[in-house]
Order: C-alpha cells, then sequence, then structure tokens
C-alpha cells in the first residue's frame, strides 16, 4: 500500500533514511531487513509479543483524562501513561520486540546505546528475561547525571561500558556500539533504542511501538466515542516514543501531530538539539536525515538538560514529518520543560520525566478549544530525574 508517511520499499520516507554502512555490517543489515517484517507477522511471535507486553510489561497503559490540567488550559487533555510500563517508560516495548527478534535470528549477545538510561535498563531487562548477554554503551557525563539507571543495569546483569570521546553523551554511546558491533557481526544483535539507525531499524522501532497509538484508538473510543484526537503530542530526540503515538494518526491528516524537541538553553544559544530548526541534510549512524552539523559538515555538539533529548539528529520518519509539514515541531528550553514537570507533579500528581515534560511545556505555547481532544504522550517517569529535578529547584532546602 502505497503512503505518504511511513517508509517505502528501499527505506525512505521521502528523502530521509536509507542503511549508509560500513561493509562489515552489510550481512547483519541485509539479515534483519529481509527477515523483519516476515518474523513480525507470524502468528507465534505476535502470540509471544503480545504475551509479553500484556502480562510482564503491564499492557494496555491507562488514557487518563487529567482533570485538572483540562480545566487550567480550558481544553481536554488525556496522558497516555508509559511512565506506567515496567522499567517505568515507553522504550520497553521495542525491547521486547528486538529481543524475540534477536532470538529468532539464533544471536547470543546483546549490545545497545543507551542516553538517558531507560533503553538501557529496558536492554538489561528483556536479556536477564530471555538469559542473553547484554553490554550497554553510555555516555560518561550520562552515566554520571543518571546513576540511578546504571545501578538498574548492573543490578539486571548487563555490563555498562562508558563513551568517553566527542561529548560523551548518547551520539558517542551510538558510536561506540556500531564500533563493537563491526567487530562483532556473526553473534551480536544490536537493539537501537529509537528509530534512528540504517533501515530496517527506523521501521521496525516504529512498528514495536505503534502500540501505543493502537491503545489510544481504542481507549479514545470507549471514552469519548471517537478513535482520533485532534492532537497528539510528544517529545523528539530520536523520537521512538513519538514515532509511536503518532504511527496509527499518520495517514489520517485530521489529527495534528507535535514533535516536541529540546531548546536547551535557546534555540541560538549554541546550546540546543532543536534539529527541526537547526539541522541539515546529513548522514548519521547509518541513515540520511536532518542533522545539527558545521558548515564543513563536523557534527555539532547537543545540549539538553534531558539525558533522552540531546541527540544530533533526528530520525528519518519525523525528518520527513517535518519537511513535508505533516507534523508541527516546537523546541522547548530547559527552562519551560523544567516548570512544566514541576507544574504536571502539583497539578495531577504525576512527575513525569524531564524527556516528558517537555512535551507538557507545549500547553503554555499553544491554545487549544473547549471540545478539542489533545493527547499527550507521557513517555516515561521521573524518579530518574529526581536529582536533576532537586538541584535545579533547590527542592534539598
Amino acid at each position: 500500500m502505497k503512503t505518504k508517511y511511513n517508509v517505502d520499499e528501499l527505506g525512505f520516507y521521502g528523502k530521509f533514511g536509507g542503511a549508509f554502512i560500513p561493509e562489515m555490517l552489510y550481512p547483519n543489515v541485509e539479515e534483519l531487513k529481509e527477515n523483519y517484517l516476515k518474523i513480525m507477522a507470524e502468528p507465534s511471535f505476535q502470540e509471544e509479543f503480545n504475551h509479553l507486553l500484556q502480562q510482564y510489561v503491564g499492557r494496555p497503559t491507562p488514557l487518563y483524562f487529567a482533570k485538572r490540567l483540562s480545566e487550567k488550559y480550558h481544553t481536554k487533555i488525556y496522558l497516555k501513561r508509559e511512565d506506567l510500563c515496567h522499567t517505568g517508560a515507553h522504550k520497553v516495548n521495542n525491547t521486547i520486540g528486538q529481543i524475540l527478534m534477536a532470538k529468532r535470528l539464533g544471536k547470543k549477545r546483546i549490545i545497545a546505546e543507551t542516553g538517558a538510561g531507560q533503553h538501557g535498563v529496558a536492554t538489561a531487562t528483556v536479556c536477564a528475561l530471555m538469559g542473553l548477554e547484554c553490554i550497554v554503551y553510555m555516555g560518561e557525563i550520562d552515566i554520571q547525571r543518571q546513576a540511578p539507571n546504571v545501578a538498574r543495569m548492573k543490578m539486571l546483569g548487563a555490563t555498562v561500558r562508558p563513551a568517553t570521546s566527542g561529548s560523551k553523551t548518547l551520539k558517542d554511546a551510538t558510536n561506540e556500539a556500531i564500533r563493537d558491533w563491526i567487530n562483532n557481526p556473526v553473534d551480536t544483535f544490536y537493539i537501537i533504542g529509537s528509530v534512528v539507525g540504517p533501515h530496517p531499524y527506523p521501521d521496525m522501532v516504529a512498528r514495536f511501538q505503534s502500540v501505543i497509538s493502537k491503545e489510544i484508538q481504542t481507549q479514545l473510543q470507549a471514552q469519548e466515542g471517537k478513535d482520533n484526537p485532534d492532537y497528539v503530542i510528544a517529545c523528539v530526540g530520536g523520537g521512538s516514543n513519538a514515532a509511536g503515538a503518532f504511527f496509527e494518526f499518520l495517514e489520517n491528516e485530521s489529527v495534528q501531530l507535535i514533535a516536541v524537541e529540546a531548546a536547551g538553553h535557546g534555540v541560538d544559544s549554541g546550546e540546543s538539539a532543536a534539529t527541526s530548526v537547526l539541522g541539515k541534510i546529513g548522514i548519521i549512524h547509518g541513515s540520511k536525515t536532518l542533522l545539527m552539523q558545521t558548515e564543513d559538515g563536523q557534527i555539532t555538539e547537543p545540549y539538553s538538560i534531558s539525558a533522552g533529548l540531546d541527540y544530533p539528529g533526528v530520525g528519518p520518519l519525523h525528518a520527513h514529518l517535518h519537511d513535508s509539514n505533516r507534523a508541527e515541531f516546537i523546541a522547548i528550553t530547559d527552562a519551560d520543560a523544567m516548570q512544566a514537570g514541576l507544574d504536571l507533579s502539583k497539578t495531577e500528581g504525576i512527575i513525569p520525566a524531564i524527556e516528558s515534560a517537555h512535551a507538557f511545556a507545549v500547553l503554555d505555547k499553544k491554545t487549544f478549544q473547549p471540545d478539542e481532544i489533545v493527547v499527550i504522550n507521557l513517555s516515561g517517569r521521573g524518579d530518574k530525574d529526581l536529582n536533576t529535578y532537586i538541584d535545579y529547584f533547590n527542592l534539598s532546602d
């Protein structure tokens, strides 16, 4: 079926995507490309995947009507509670799918990259569940600011390897993971945590995360008598939670999609991760996409107070949604995101991950009508960010 916004048979979303990879990785990526859709379509795969999502992850997650938030902003606001998934974020939807894929391809060793640590925890979790070796690469700076997640990974049996080059954050952790994969091409499966990387990863991750938007449709029908909201809002770094929240609505242009990026200290401050504003077409981690870079093509170091959003690019699906004007991209500063996180905590009794808090800051940037339905993807819980909240708001006083 021809679609405007999903991947084509060559692995492209419009002009973005593809697989720009070293020759050593070609067999791995080709093996996955040839098999991922067939494996995902197998009834036994679907049965095991859905069983684990229900019994292990705790799906379906609630679509919660935020009464006090709705009253404050004079519209109908629903929260998709991915923060209630096992491990505390949406990441586990994808790692469950990919670990089942790895097992069916006969892989014994799992590697992953992580920024905020949620994907690392989710990967370590499913490796423990399946009894497979797990190595997680994480930037040295992220290891320091996400210490609770590092401890969780180690408790789950994973080896956490620091990335000490570059900005010592997510980009560099991904570089190290790819280097490992090149050196161990036969027995190793790379579980990528977002809709980034060479085809078929962006499409595969989006499909595993699409359970989010499938549930939104079913739950909204039960609560409002209609399948489709007026708006879906989600934060975007690489963009897996947004891809999942948007997926079932991509071809339905009556649903307005809002992708929220990290502006850091301000889009023009030199310390930002607002790829849609600052990015130009380039290739990063095997994919052609929008990428923050200098005039001579060197990657610009991104910055965000949230460890999960400081990626210098954006997944090719989101690059296409921006390029085609299918989604509206809004950049939110650290200050606005932190305030939104505090406001949600005090208004609804829910402490969000700082990544997710960026999405809530949109409520102060846009005006919605009283009868409109706004779904915000609450992609993760704030436990991992408590030290950042404490320092920022002087909560220890």
